[in-house]
């Protein structure tokens, strides 16, 4: 296998002990930090040249919001690192319990391509900051930001502990015949069909269609919805971009002109000529995209361009939950709007569906925004905007069933990447204290250990 030897030699390294100490993680993490600094313009021309990212775009999530979970790490690493001491029974009192925070070992980071920094350099924060050896993969689709992270990162990392691996399925394939102690994946869910068998500990961020639900009863003039979908991030090739959009009729006719005038407001009367609308990463991704007009109909935009890999700004209409758009994440600058009678028609739609990655409500009524929180299950949520839920460090991002496994940002990618070990140290010498545990049992025996060891409720009270 050509990564058995990598993989071996950061195992050694592993296992000696290397990335354990604090001022080792620190010293990685801030090296991450002058790598987005050094090549804060390589990053913005690779996003660019990959999928015609804005650099307005390309710097908010690619480094902006990874300097946001860098700090966050760095200024919080030395509590999240202390062992978390628990609650102990009776008989424990003069021993010691806690829970202290392993690294899993050389672990694995597969990124994909629609955010080509950001999905690999979270993880991989995280990852460090729990003391472990990483390879990255990042995706050879955006092939401009996979060299420059090939060519780059190991100027920064301790090559001994971190390395990138580069290439596409067949590479992506040999490097899974290796053992790792955790993977995190993010991607489709084919995608993990060539884990191996051995493979018990992962994060999986597949995704899954995303859904939108506006109120047909509006009261402030103009509602959030039309903001939220005036500039669909990345030509909308995001996880957590609006995969479909149910409304009432009514809400759709008023939608309609609002959204056509947003479109013109944002990128023009031409959005193929602005500077801030991307496009499709990839020849394949474009064709199958542009399939997808097939369904219901196009009430705006529409236009492509196979030469530049354009989609235009497209709200579908009349579209029918069996047509092709319906059936998939669409990654796309597409929106189909499936027409519901109300509220409850809504959610029975969500629910019998899988749980997204997120769920967007939109209301002036609080009320309304809360029913849907209430009545259906995804992997996160955000009430009268769409996507900002995920720039929370505070927050965690993961999804649930087949929108994904697991969850990350912040402490919570720490957490991820950390065994939490259940740990028991108890004082010697007090071996009269166990005297009850042993045989010969007697009655009087399991009365003195069900003393000790019961739990109550609180509000009761046990007479001795």
């Amino acid at each position: 296998n050509p990564y058995a030897g990598l993989v071996s030699h950061l195992r050694a390294s592993w296992l000696s002990g290397k990335t354990r100490p604090l001022e080792y993680r620190t010293a990685q993490l801030e090296a991450l930090g002058r790598f987005l600094d050094d090549k804060k313009e390589e990053i913005l021309e690779a996003t660019a040249a990959d999928m015609g990212k804005p650099s307005f775009e390309a710097y908010f999530s690619e480094i902006l919001l990874c300097k946001n979970e860098l700090n966050v790490t760095l200024n919080n690493l030395c509590h999240w690192m202390k062992d978390e001491h628990v609650d102990k029974n009776l008989v424990m009192q003069l021993d010691s319990a806690f829970i202290r925070k392993d690294p899993y070992g050389v672990v694995l980071i597969i990124s994909p391509w629609n955010y080509p920094i950001h999905l690999f350099l979270v993880p991989l924060i995280g990852a460090i900051a729990a003391g472990n050896c990483v390879i990255v993969k990042p995706s050879e689709i955006s092939k401009n930001t996979e060299r420059l992270v090939a060519e780059t990162l190991s100027c920064y990392l301790d090559n001994d502990c971190f390395a990138v691996v580069t290439g596409g399925v067949q590479e992506s394939t040999r490097l899974l015949e290796n053992k790792f102690d955790y993977i995190f994946f993010t991607g489709t869910s084919h995608g993990t069909e060539q884990s191996p068998a051995w493979l018990c500990v992962c994060a999986l961020a597949p995704g899954c269609p995303m859904a939108e639900v506006c109120d047909g009863w509006w009261v402030c003039p103009i509602p959030p919805v039309f903001r939220a979908h005036r500039q669909p991030p990345r030509a909308g090739q995001t996880c957590i971009a609006p995969d479909y959009l149910l409304c009432s009729l009514e809400m759709q006719e008023k939608l309609m002109p609002a959204l056509r005038e947003a479109i013109v407001e944002f990128f023009g009367p031409n959005p193929q000529e602005s500077p801030d609308f991307g496009r499709i990463v990839g020849d394949k991704q474009f064709q199958r995209v542009r399939k997808l007009l097939c369904s219901g109909r196009v009430a705006i935009g529409g236009q492509t361009d196979e030469a530049e890999r354009y989609i235009a700004p497209t709200i579908l209409a009349d579209v029918q939950p069996s047509d092709p758009v319906m059936q998939e994440e669409i990654f796309g600058p597409i929106v189909p709007i499936v027409v519901v009678a109300n509220m409850d028609e809504a959610i029975d739609f969500i629910n019998a569906r899988p749980r997204p990655l997120a769920i967007y409500a939109f209301s002036c009524d609080s009320k309304v925004v809360n029913q849907v929180l209430e009545r259906t299950s995804s992997g996160g949520f955000c009430g009268n905007d769409t996507l900002m839920h995920v720039a929370l460090t505070s927050l965690p991002f993961g999804g649930i069933g087949n929108s994904g496994l697991g969850r990350y940002h912040g402490k919570f990618t720490f957490d991820t990447f950390s065994h939490h070990r259940g740990c028991l140290h108890r004082s010697m010498g007090l071996e009269a204290i166990n005297a009850p545990r042993y045989p010969p049992y007697t009655q009087q025996k399991l009365g003195l250990l069900t003393a000790a060891f019961e739990v109550k409720r609180r509000g009761t009270c046990t007479l001795l």
